[in-house]
Protein backbone atom coordinates (compact mmCIF):
# COMPACT_ATOMS: atom_id res chain seq x y z
CA UNK A 1 0.00 0.00 0.00
CA UNK A 2 3.05 2.42 0.77
CA UNK A 3 4.94 2.16 -2.33
CA UNK A 4 1.13 2.07 -4.45
CA UNK A 5 0.51 5.78 -2.54
CA UNK A 6 4.26 6.41 -3.06
CA UNK A 7 3.89 5.91 -6.77
CA UNK A 8 0.78 7.78 -6.62
CA UNK A 9 2.36 10.31 -5.46
CA UNK A 10 5.09 10.46 -7.86
CA UNK A 11 2.94 10.30 -10.80
CA UNK A 12 0.93 13.08 -10.46
CA UNK A 13 3.32 15.76 -8.92
CA UNK A 14 5.97 14.50 -10.59
CA UNK A 15 3.95 15.43 -13.97
CA UNK A 16 2.28 18.47 -12.73
CA UNK A 17 5.96 19.84 -11.15
CA UNK A 18 7.82 18.90 -13.92
CA UNK A 19 5.20 21.43 -16.14
CA UNK A 20 7.88 24.17 -16.50
CA UNK A 21 9.51 22.21 -19.36
CA UNK A 22 5.96 21.35 -20.76
CA UNK A 23 5.34 24.93 -20.50
CA UNK A 24 8.65 26.13 -22.65
CA UNK A 25 7.24 23.82 -25.02
CA UNK A 26 3.97 25.01 -25.68
CA UNK A 27 5.30 28.12 -26.10
CA UNK A 28 7.50 26.78 -28.76
CA UNK A 29 4.47 24.99 -30.35
CA UNK A 30 1.50 26.84 -30.27
CA UNK A 31 2.84 30.23 -29.85
CA UNK A 32 3.36 33.08 -32.51
CA UNK A 33 5.00 36.49 -32.72
CA UNK A 34 1.76 38.21 -32.96
CA UNK A 35 0.54 37.14 -29.67
CA UNK A 36 1.73 38.80 -26.96
CA UNK A 37 -0.03 37.16 -24.18
CA UNK A 38 0.71 33.73 -24.81
CA UNK A 39 2.51 33.27 -21.25
CA UNK A 40 -0.54 34.39 -19.84
CA UNK A 41 -2.46 31.60 -21.59
CA UNK A 42 -0.32 29.03 -21.86
CA UNK A 43 -0.03 29.43 -18.22
CA UNK A 44 -3.42 28.53 -17.76
CA UNK A 45 -2.81 25.24 -18.68
CA UNK A 46 -0.69 24.32 -16.06
CA UNK A 47 -2.65 26.34 -13.68
CA UNK A 48 -6.17 24.75 -14.55
CA UNK A 49 -4.13 21.13 -14.09
CA UNK A 50 -2.62 21.66 -10.51
CA UNK A 51 -5.72 23.86 -9.69
CA UNK A 52 -8.50 21.18 -10.72
CA UNK A 53 -6.04 18.26 -8.60
CA UNK A 54 -7.15 20.14 -5.15
CA UNK A 55 -10.67 21.79 -6.32
CA UNK A 56 -12.26 18.26 -6.67
CA UNK A 57 -10.63 17.32 -3.57
CA UNK A 58 -14.02 18.38 -1.39
CA UNK A 59 -15.64 15.98 -3.68
CA UNK A 60 -13.63 13.03 -4.00
CA UNK A 61 -13.42 13.07 -0.05
CA UNK A 62 -17.04 12.38 -0.32
CA UNK A 63 -16.94 9.71 -2.82
CA UNK A 64 -14.03 8.22 -0.78
CA UNK A 65 -16.29 7.91 2.32
CA UNK A 66 -19.62 6.73 0.26
CA UNK A 67 -17.23 4.10 -1.77
CA UNK A 68 -14.07 3.57 -0.49
CA UNK A 69 -10.30 4.08 -1.56
CA UNK A 70 -10.14 1.58 -3.74
CA UNK A 71 -12.85 2.35 -6.23
CA UNK A 72 -12.26 5.90 -6.26
CA UNK A 73 -8.47 5.35 -7.16
CA UNK A 74 -8.98 3.25 -9.88
CA UNK A 75 -11.88 5.08 -11.59
CA UNK A 76 -9.94 8.25 -10.95
CA UNK A 77 -6.73 6.93 -12.64
CA UNK A 78 -8.88 5.64 -15.89
CA UNK A 79 -9.99 9.34 -15.97
CA UNK A 80 -6.66 10.79 -15.69
CA UNK A 81 -5.13 8.51 -18.16
CA UNK A 82 -8.13 9.22 -20.67
CA UNK A 83 -7.44 12.89 -20.16
CA UNK A 84 -3.77 12.68 -20.93
CA UNK A 85 -4.54 10.49 -24.18
CA UNK A 86 -7.13 13.24 -25.13
CA UNK A 87 -4.67 15.88 -25.30
CA UNK A 88 -1.84 14.45 -27.20
CA UNK A 89 -4.27 15.00 -30.27
CA UNK A 90 -4.82 18.59 -30.10
CA UNK A 91 -3.70 21.04 -32.84
CA UNK A 92 -4.47 24.43 -30.64
CA UNK A 93 -3.78 26.02 -26.77
CA UNK A 94 -7.46 26.02 -26.19
CA UNK A 95 -8.68 22.28 -25.86
CA UNK A 96 -5.92 22.08 -23.20
CA UNK A 97 -7.43 23.66 -20.51
CA UNK A 98 -10.09 20.85 -20.93
CA UNK A 99 -8.48 17.24 -21.68
CA UNK A 100 -5.23 18.15 -19.49
CA UNK A 101 -6.37 21.30 -17.13
CA UNK A 102 -9.73 19.44 -16.42
CA UNK A 103 -10.43 16.18 -17.95
CA UNK A 104 -6.50 14.81 -16.70
CA UNK A 105 -6.39 16.70 -13.20
CA UNK A 106 -9.72 15.39 -11.84
CA UNK A 107 -8.36 11.88 -12.28
CA UNK A 108 -5.22 13.14 -11.03
CA UNK A 109 -7.07 14.26 -8.03
CA UNK A 110 -9.43 11.43 -7.66
CA UNK A 111 -6.25 8.80 -7.32
CA UNK A 112 -4.12 11.02 -5.39
CA UNK A 113 -6.58 12.00 -2.20
CA UNK A 114 -7.31 7.97 -1.38
CA UNK A 115 -3.61 7.51 -0.85
CA UNK A 116 -3.57 9.79 1.79
CA UNK A 117 -6.50 8.45 3.21
CA UNK A 118 -5.55 4.90 3.10
CA UNK A 119 -2.33 5.30 4.69
CA UNK A 120 -4.51 6.35 8.46
CA UNK A 121 -5.89 2.97 7.95
CA UNK A 122 -2.69 0.99 7.74
CA UNK A 123 -0.42 2.98 9.93
CA UNK A 124 -0.68 4.59 13.32
CA UNK A 125 2.62 5.16 15.25
CA UNK A 126 4.86 6.31 12.45
CA UNK A 127 2.31 7.65 10.14
CA UNK A 128 4.99 11.39 9.97
CA UNK A 129 7.90 8.98 8.89
CA UNK A 130 5.24 6.74 6.26
CA UNK A 131 3.52 9.99 4.58
CA UNK A 132 7.27 11.34 4.17
CA UNK A 133 8.32 8.29 2.52
CA UNK A 134 5.10 8.48 0.00
CA UNK A 135 5.39 12.12 -0.92
CA UNK A 136 9.12 11.33 -1.34
CA UNK A 137 7.57 9.59 -4.64
CA UNK A 138 6.28 13.17 -5.75
CA UNK A 139 10.51 14.44 -5.59
CA UNK A 140 11.67 11.44 -7.48
CA UNK A 141 9.61 12.00 -10.35
CA UNK A 142 10.54 14.99 -10.32
CA UNK A 143 14.60 14.49 -9.95
CA UNK A 144 14.16 12.37 -13.58
CA UNK A 145 10.82 13.14 -15.45
CA UNK A 146 12.08 17.01 -16.48
CA UNK A 147 15.65 14.99 -18.08
CA UNK A 148 13.18 12.50 -19.54
CA UNK A 149 10.89 15.00 -20.77
CA UNK A 150 13.59 17.34 -22.40
CA UNK A 151 14.98 13.75 -24.60
CA UNK A 152 11.16 12.91 -25.52
CA UNK A 153 10.50 16.64 -26.72
CA UNK A 154 13.66 16.78 -28.59
CA UNK A 155 13.16 13.86 -30.36
CA UNK A 156 9.45 12.76 -30.26
CA UNK A 157 7.66 16.54 -29.77
CA UNK A 158 5.01 17.10 -27.38
CA UNK A 159 2.64 14.77 -28.27
CA UNK A 160 4.25 12.13 -28.23
CA UNK A 161 5.61 13.03 -25.27
CA UNK A 162 2.21 13.10 -23.47
CA UNK A 163 1.59 9.51 -24.95
CA UNK A 164 4.71 8.77 -23.01
CA UNK A 165 3.29 9.69 -19.82
CA UNK A 166 0.21 7.61 -20.60
CA UNK A 167 1.85 4.72 -19.10
CA UNK A 168 3.19 6.80 -15.86
CA UNK A 169 -1.36 6.79 -15.52
CA UNK A 170 -1.38 3.36 -16.13
CA UNK A 171 0.05 1.67 -13.70
CA UNK A 172 -1.21 4.06 -11.57
CA UNK A 173 -4.04 1.85 -12.36
CA UNK A 174 -3.23 -0.79 -11.37
CA UNK A 175 -1.73 0.56 -7.88
CA UNK A 176 -5.36 1.71 -6.97
CA UNK A 177 -6.19 -2.22 -6.54
CA UNK A 178 -4.50 -2.13 -3.83
CA UNK A 179 -6.09 -0.02 -1.48
CA UNK A 180 -8.05 -2.64 0.46
CA UNK A 181 -9.19 -0.77 3.44
CA UNK A 182 -9.35 -1.78 7.07
CA UNK A 183 -11.83 0.33 8.03
CA UNK A 184 -15.42 -0.98 7.00
CA UNK A 185 -16.29 2.20 4.75
CA UNK A 186 -20.56 3.66 4.64
CA UNK A 187 -21.38 0.95 1.69
CA UNK A 188 -20.80 -1.49 4.83
CA UNK A 189 -22.43 0.38 7.39
CA UNK A 190 -25.11 1.72 5.14
CA UNK A 191 -26.47 -1.08 3.22
CA UNK A 192 -27.16 -3.44 5.38
CA UNK A 193 -27.17 -6.39 3.41
CA UNK A 194 -24.49 -7.74 0.78
CA UNK A 195 -25.21 -5.77 -2.76
CA UNK A 196 -27.71 -3.15 -0.87
CA UNK A 197 -26.41 0.48 -1.31
CA UNK A 198 -28.10 3.53 0.68
CA UNK A 199 -27.27 6.77 0.71
CA UNK A 200 -26.22 8.06 3.91
CA UNK A 201 -28.10 11.48 4.75
CA UNK A 202 -27.10 14.84 3.79
CA UNK A 203 -24.80 15.57 6.71
CA UNK A 204 -22.50 12.46 6.70
CA UNK A 205 -21.95 12.63 2.81
CA UNK A 206 -21.08 16.56 3.69
CA UNK A 207 -19.68 16.50 6.88
CA UNK A 208 -19.41 20.11 7.88
CA UNK A 209 -18.87 19.71 10.91
CA UNK A 210 -15.27 20.38 10.67
CA UNK A 211 -15.22 23.37 10.58
CA UNK A 212 -16.61 24.05 13.93
CA UNK A 213 -12.98 23.11 15.00
CA UNK A 214 -11.72 26.48 15.38
CA UNK A 215 -7.96 25.16 14.71
CA UNK A 216 -9.00 24.05 11.97
CA UNK A 217 -10.76 26.42 10.73
CA UNK A 218 -7.97 29.32 10.98
CA UNK A 219 -5.49 25.98 9.28
CA UNK A 220 -7.81 25.81 6.64
CA UNK A 221 -7.84 29.95 5.76
CA UNK A 222 -4.55 30.00 6.48
CA UNK A 223 -2.25 27.88 4.27
CA UNK A 224 -4.71 29.30 0.85
CA UNK A 225 -3.17 32.47 1.83
CA UNK A 226 0.01 31.11 1.81
CA UNK A 227 -0.26 29.99 -1.63
CA UNK A 228 -0.94 32.26 -4.17
CA UNK A 229 2.52 32.58 -5.32
CA UNK A 230 3.58 28.84 -4.53
CA UNK A 231 3.07 27.07 -7.56
CA UNK A 232 5.03 30.07 -9.90
CA UNK A 233 8.68 28.76 -9.67
CA UNK A 234 6.95 25.26 -10.73
CA UNK A 235 5.55 27.30 -13.85
CA UNK A 236 7.55 30.03 -14.71
CA UNK A 237 11.44 29.10 -13.30
CA UNK A 238 12.16 27.79 -16.48
CA UNK A 239 10.98 30.37 -18.67
CA UNK A 240 13.01 33.08 -16.04
CA UNK A 241 15.87 31.04 -16.76
CA UNK A 242 15.60 31.58 -20.48
CA UNK A 243 15.16 35.39 -20.71
CA UNK A 244 17.90 35.83 -18.23
CA UNK A 245 20.99 33.23 -19.27
CA UNK A 246 19.41 32.08 -22.67
CA UNK A 247 20.60 28.43 -23.95
CA UNK A 248 23.53 28.49 -22.54
CA UNK A 249 22.90 26.63 -18.75
CA UNK A 250 21.02 23.42 -18.36
CA UNK A 251 17.60 24.68 -16.78
CA UNK A 252 16.57 20.70 -15.96
CA UNK A 253 18.83 21.49 -12.74
CA UNK A 254 17.00 23.57 -11.07
CA UNK A 255 13.56 20.77 -10.94
CA UNK A 256 16.43 17.95 -10.11
CA UNK A 257 17.68 20.52 -7.65
CA UNK A 258 14.04 21.25 -6.10
CA UNK A 259 12.89 17.44 -6.35
CA UNK A 260 16.28 16.21 -4.47
CA UNK A 261 15.86 18.59 -1.54
CA UNK A 262 11.93 17.84 -1.61
CA UNK A 263 12.41 14.55 -1.01
CA UNK A 264 15.27 14.98 1.42
CA UNK A 265 12.65 17.34 3.65
CA UNK A 266 9.78 14.80 3.37
CA UNK A 267 11.88 12.06 4.92
CA UNK A 268 13.97 14.77 7.51
CA UNK A 269 10.78 16.41 9.00
CA UNK A 270 8.73 13.28 8.69
CA UNK A 271 10.55 11.84 10.94
CA UNK A 272 10.77 14.93 12.87
CA UNK A 273 6.66 15.31 13.07
CA UNK A 274 6.53 11.79 14.71
CA UNK A 275 8.24 13.70 17.45
CA UNK A 276 6.46 16.96 17.89
CA UNK A 277 3.38 16.61 20.08
CA UNK A 278 0.17 17.50 18.91
CA UNK A 279 -0.80 20.70 17.16
CA UNK A 280 2.69 21.82 17.73
CA UNK A 281 3.54 20.48 14.20
CA UNK A 282 2.42 23.48 12.88
CA UNK A 283 5.16 25.32 13.64
CA UNK A 284 7.19 22.95 10.73
CA UNK A 285 4.62 24.37 8.09
CA UNK A 286 5.16 27.84 9.64
CA UNK A 287 9.01 27.64 9.53
CA UNK A 288 8.57 26.27 5.63
CA UNK A 289 6.71 29.03 4.46
CA UNK A 290 8.55 31.57 5.64
CA UNK A 291 11.43 30.45 3.86
CA UNK A 292 9.68 29.14 0.80
CA UNK A 293 8.71 33.38 0.79
CA UNK A 294 12.22 34.11 0.89
CA UNK A 295 13.60 32.18 -1.68
CA UNK A 296 10.90 33.24 -4.14
CA UNK A 297 11.81 36.83 -3.18
CA UNK A 298 15.89 36.18 -4.07
CA UNK A 299 15.01 34.06 -7.39
CA UNK A 300 15.31 37.78 -9.07
CA UNK A 301 18.30 39.04 -7.41
CA UNK A 302 20.70 35.81 -8.74
CA UNK A 303 22.20 36.91 -11.95
CA UNK A 304 24.22 33.70 -11.57
CA UNK A 305 22.97 30.26 -12.57
CA UNK A 306 25.08 28.58 -9.12
CA UNK A 307 22.99 31.19 -6.79
CA UNK A 308 19.48 30.15 -8.30
CA UNK A 309 20.89 26.43 -7.78
CA UNK A 310 21.24 27.30 -3.92
CA UNK A 311 18.15 29.01 -4.30
CA UNK A 312 16.00 25.85 -5.33
CA UNK A 313 17.86 23.69 -2.81
CA UNK A 314 16.72 25.64 0.42
CA UNK A 315 13.35 26.23 -1.62
CA UNK A 316 12.70 22.11 -2.26
CA UNK A 317 14.00 21.27 1.53
CA UNK A 318 11.12 23.29 2.72
CA UNK A 319 8.76 22.64 0.43
CA UNK A 320 9.31 19.00 1.74
CA UNK A 321 8.43 19.93 4.94
CA UNK A 322 5.32 22.04 4.11
CA UNK A 323 3.92 18.96 2.38
CA UNK A 324 4.63 15.72 4.51
CA UNK A 325 2.88 16.87 7.65
CA UNK A 326 -0.21 18.09 6.41
CA UNK A 327 -2.34 14.68 6.71
CA UNK A 328 -0.65 14.41 10.08
CA UNK A 329 -1.48 17.68 11.23
CA UNK A 330 -5.48 17.00 9.94
CA UNK A 331 -5.26 14.26 12.07
CA UNK A 332 -3.97 16.04 14.92
CA UNK A 333 -6.66 18.68 14.69
CA UNK A 334 -9.66 16.62 13.61
CA UNK A 335 -9.10 13.40 14.15
CA UNK A 336 -8.85 10.18 12.57
CA UNK A 337 -13.03 9.38 12.13
CA UNK A 338 -13.39 13.54 10.12
CA UNK A 339 -9.82 13.29 8.44
CA UNK A 340 -10.94 12.15 4.62
CA UNK A 341 -13.30 15.48 4.39
CA UNK A 342 -10.88 17.80 6.26
CA UNK A 343 -8.43 17.31 3.93
CA UNK A 344 -10.59 17.52 1.17
CA UNK A 345 -12.31 20.38 1.88
CA UNK A 346 -8.37 21.72 2.69
CA UNK A 347 -7.17 20.65 -0.84
CA UNK A 348 -10.26 22.52 -2.39
CA UNK A 349 -9.84 25.59 -1.01
CA UNK A 350 -6.12 25.49 -1.83
CA UNK A 351 -7.28 25.00 -5.03
CA UNK A 352 -8.00 28.91 -5.68
CA UNK A 353 -4.77 30.41 -5.30
CA UNK A 354 -2.92 27.65 -6.91
CA UNK A 355 -4.79 28.42 -10.09
CA UNK A 356 -5.23 32.13 -9.92
CA UNK A 357 -1.31 32.83 -9.09
CA UNK A 358 1.08 31.31 -12.03
CA UNK A 359 -1.38 33.24 -14.48
CA UNK A 360 -0.81 36.68 -12.72
CA UNK A 361 2.70 35.76 -13.13
CA UNK A 362 3.00 35.23 -17.08
CA UNK A 363 0.11 38.58 -17.20
CA UNK A 364 3.20 40.42 -15.47
CA UNK A 365 5.83 38.75 -17.99
CA UNK A 366 4.05 40.07 -20.87
CA UNK A 367 3.12 43.43 -19.82
CA UNK A 368 7.03 44.08 -17.66
CA UNK A 369 9.23 41.85 -19.86
CA UNK A 370 10.58 40.43 -16.77
CA UNK A 371 9.31 37.78 -13.96
CA UNK A 372 11.23 39.99 -11.38
CA UNK A 373 7.82 41.55 -10.01
CA UNK A 374 6.23 38.14 -10.23
CA UNK A 375 8.49 36.48 -8.36
CA UNK A 376 8.76 39.15 -5.57
CA UNK A 377 5.10 39.45 -5.21
CA UNK A 378 4.97 35.57 -5.26
CA UNK A 379 7.12 35.60 -1.86
CA UNK A 380 4.96 37.58 0.25
CA UNK A 381 1.73 35.52 0.82
CA UNK A 382 3.42 32.30 2.34
CA UNK A 383 5.17 35.37 4.64
CA UNK A 384 1.87 36.12 5.28
CA UNK A 385 -0.03 32.49 5.86
CA UNK A 386 2.70 31.43 7.96
CA UNK A 387 2.31 34.51 10.27
CA UNK A 388 -1.29 33.07 10.46
CA UNK A 389 -0.78 29.69 11.46
CA UNK A 390 1.20 30.84 14.37
CA UNK A 391 -1.61 31.01 16.83
CA UNK A 392 -2.99 27.72 15.82
CA UNK A 393 -1.40 25.59 18.57
CA UNK A 394 -2.50 28.09 21.57
CA UNK A 395 -5.94 28.17 20.00
CA UNK A 396 -6.18 24.02 19.79
CA UNK A 397 -4.59 23.88 23.25
CA UNK A 398 -7.44 25.95 25.01
CA UNK A 399 -9.96 23.66 23.01
CA UNK A 400 -8.76 20.82 24.44
CA UNK A 401 -8.76 22.29 27.50
CA UNK A 402 -12.84 23.25 27.28
CA UNK A 403 -13.40 19.32 26.04
CA UNK A 404 -11.42 18.37 29.31
CA UNK A 405 -13.65 20.03 31.40
CA UNK A 406 -17.11 18.82 29.57
CA UNK A 407 -16.35 15.04 30.07
CA UNK A 408 -16.10 16.24 33.92
CA UNK A 409 -19.29 18.31 34.37
CA UNK A 410 -21.01 15.05 32.26
CA UNK A 411 -19.57 12.18 35.28
CA UNK A 412 -20.52 14.43 38.05
CA UNK A 413 -24.12 14.60 36.24
CA UNK A 414 -23.80 10.74 35.40
CA UNK A 415 -22.86 10.02 38.91
CA UNK A 416 -25.59 12.20 40.35
CA UNK A 417 -27.86 10.05 38.35
CA UNK A 418 -26.58 6.82 39.03
CA UNK A 419 -26.96 7.90 43.10
CA UNK A 420 -30.50 8.89 42.34
CA UNK A 421 -31.76 5.65 40.63
CA UNK A 422 -29.59 3.53 43.26
CA UNK A 423 -31.51 5.14 45.70
CA UNK A 424 -35.17 4.82 43.73
CA UNK A 425 -34.27 1.21 43.52
CA UNK A 426 -33.39 0.75 47.14
CA UNK A 427 -36.72 2.05 47.87
CA UNK A 428 -38.99 0.26 45.78
CA UNK A 429 -36.91 -3.09 47.00
CA UNK A 430 -37.69 -2.20 51.08
CA UNK A 431 -41.28 -1.66 49.90
CA UNK A 432 -41.43 -5.11 47.98
CA UNK A 433 -39.98 -6.93 50.98
CA UNK A 434 -42.62 -4.98 53.38
CA UNK A 435 -45.34 -6.06 51.01
CA UNK A 436 -44.25 -9.54 51.09
CA UNK A 437 -44.28 -10.01 54.67
CA UNK A 438 -47.51 -8.32 55.39
CA UNK A 439 -48.85 -10.88 52.78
Amino acid sequence: VMLAAMWCNGAVFGIQNSCGVLFVSMLQLFGGSEDKQMAFKTAWVSSLSMGMVFFCSPIVSIFTDLFGCRKVAVVGAAVGLAGLLASSFVSTIEPLYFTYGILFACGCSFAYQPSLVILGHYFKKRLGLVNGIVTAGSSLFTVSLPFLLRVLLDSVNLFNTLRVLCILMFILFLAGFTYKPLIPDTKDKEGGKKGKFKFPPGKKICNFSVFKVLSYRIWAFGIPAALFGYFVPYVHLMNHVKDRFGDSVPEEVLLLCLGITSGVGRLIFGRVADYIPGAKKIYLQVASFFFIGLMSMMIPLCHVFGALIAVCLFMGLFDGCFICIMAPIAFELVGAQDVSQAIGFLLGLMSVPMTVGPPIAGLLRDKLGTYDVAFYLAGVPPLIGGAILCCIPWVHERQKLKERAKPVDGETTEKMLENESTLVSNTTEKAVRELESGI
